[in-house]
């Protein structure tokens, strides 16, 4: 018989604080340095690249190699792709264990089905442990949660009939993540600010700077002025807004003008300063 494999995009949520929520809603930044820490703590062999920062629950879903982190005070957060997670009790155990934590949830929704499934480890104690398809379920371990309940009745969901779960496993999986986190990966929610890293040895991505605009000589912004006052043209319109432009260029143009001659200014007080010195030096010759 053929094995079924799973693909997901798994969440890992460390928490030691009694309200996760209320870290994530003051939307901390996200340290560069902590995920390129873990990372090297789990396999020092790997080639680290950052690759961006961004917010967690409005970017696209990390592919092959591929991890986003963050740590907050009293939180942190993993997300990778893995390319079989049919059981959360076996699926990268080297990613559950990397951080010490009082409480583990994951989260894992998959790229090209409906299976999607959660877990919750205390220290290092399993509590709760579902995944599943609509059709199937794959694990289920531990006691149902409280807010399981209305899923399980088909309350939540159009009912298909058969040997169908009475809910979609995805929505149960985002009702974990409310009931434990305090909040689901939306739009709607607090930024959760990342910092995206790969390892397959890509080189960092490389992010052009704006160019600085060029500021124009008074002559050229004054022949503009001239040219609009002598050659006038019957198809040009001049508007209010085109010639505040204009002073305002000129403007920019006599700034830059001054500048320009202090600097010149102050290189020859400079000189004739070092030229006097040089006099009084050897005025006693």
């Amino acid at each position: 018989m053929q094995s079924i494999s799973y693909p997901a995009v798994v969440t890992f949520w460390f928490v030691t604080t009694a309200d996760p929520a209320a870290v994530l809603e003051s939307e901390p930044k996200a340290d560069r340095g902590f995920g390129r820490k873990l990372l090297s703590q789990i396999n020092p062999a790997w080639p680290i690249t950052p690759i961006g920062e961004f917010p967690l629950n409005r970017s696209s879903k990390p592919g092959k190699s591929e991890f986003y982190i963050a740590g907050y005070p009293g939180v942190a957060v993993v997300q990778t792709f893995v390319t079989d997670s049919e059981k959360l009790t076996e699926t990268v155990r080297y990613l559950r264990e990397a951080l010490p934590a009082a409480d583990t949830y994951m989260f894992a929704e998959g790229t090209d089905s409906d299976y999607a499934g959660f877990a919750h480890y205390v220290g290092e104690d399993l509590r709760r442990s579902l995944t599943a398809t609509r059709e199937r379920v794959l694990e289920d371990l531990g006691l149902p949660e409280p807010f399981e309940a209305p899923y399980w009745a088909g309350e939540k969901a159009e009912q298909l009939g058969g040997i169908t779960l009475p809910f979609e496993p995805k929505d149960l999986m985002r009702e974990a993540q409310r009931h434990w986190v305090g909040l689901e990966l939306d739009g709607e929610g607090p930024d959760v600010h990342v910092v995206g890293y790969a390892i397959d040895g890509r080189p960092e991505p490389k992010i052009a700077k704006p160019a600085k605009p060029q500021v124009k000589t008074v002559e050229q912004v004054a022949a503009r002025f001239a040219e609009g006052d002598g050659a006038y043209d019957d198809y040009e319109v001049r508007t209010r807004d085109t010639e505040g432009e204009e002073f305002a260029e000129l403007a920019d143009a006599s700034v830059a003008a001054a500048r320009r001659i202090g600097r010149d200014v102050r290189r020859r007080l400079g000189r004739m300063k070092d030229a006097l010195v040089e006099k009084i030096r050897h005025a006693d010759r």
